[in-house]
């Protein structure tokens, strides 16, 4: 059994105008959102074997202070490919370098990172979970699968989501 868990990065700051979009740091209660999920991550043994993380400086942020939570972490795979990626996009990149990790940590945005677990959610997926997820799959959010399979093949409706968890209701 495989697990993937997508993770959107945590709250970013607009504080700056100057700064082009991919190098927007995070907010105060970004920092605090994604120290959250790092320990929650810990705390549910659902540490990722493998880390996509999109290129900007919000997400690769956001993948310090969550890994830094966790007493082993693999190296990140920093991929320009998931800034702003639709679902699609994010899906090739997990069948093209989930490699063979058990535990698969993408780290990326909306409404790509959304839409694909919107999109991954089988018939199994508890109705209240996919009911919050597609209403709003807000910043620090996780997502939670469980796949059967290759990670070449995941793919629409193949993967059940056992856990939809947004900071607001871990703190």
């Amino acid at each position: 059994m495989k697990r993937l868990l997508l993770l959107r990065h945590a709250k970013s700051g607009w504080d700056n105008p100057d700064l082009a979009d991919i190098e927007r740091p995070l907010a105060p209660r970004g920092i605090e959102a994604a120290l959250l999920i790092g320990h929650t991550i810990t705390q549910r043994n659902w540490l990722p074997d493998r880390a996509l993380v999109s290129a900007a400086e919000r997400t690769r942020e956001t993948w310090r202070l969550v890994a830094g939570e966790w007493i082993t972490r693999p190296e990140p795979n920093f991929s320009q490919a998931l800034y702003e990626a639709p679902a699609e996009t994010v899906l090739d990149e997990i069948r093209h370098n989930g490699d063979d990790a058990d535990t698969l940590l993408v780290l990326g945005h909306n409404p790509g990172l959304g839409d694909l677990a919107a999109l991954l959610a089988d018939k199994a997926s508890p109705a209240k979970l996919t009911k919050s997820l597609n209403k709003k799959f807000p910043t620090g959010a996780l997502a939670v699968f469980e796949f059967n399979g290759d990670w070449a093949a995941i793919d629409s409706g193949t993967a059940t989501l056992t856990h939809f968890l947004r900071p607001r209701d871990l703190g």
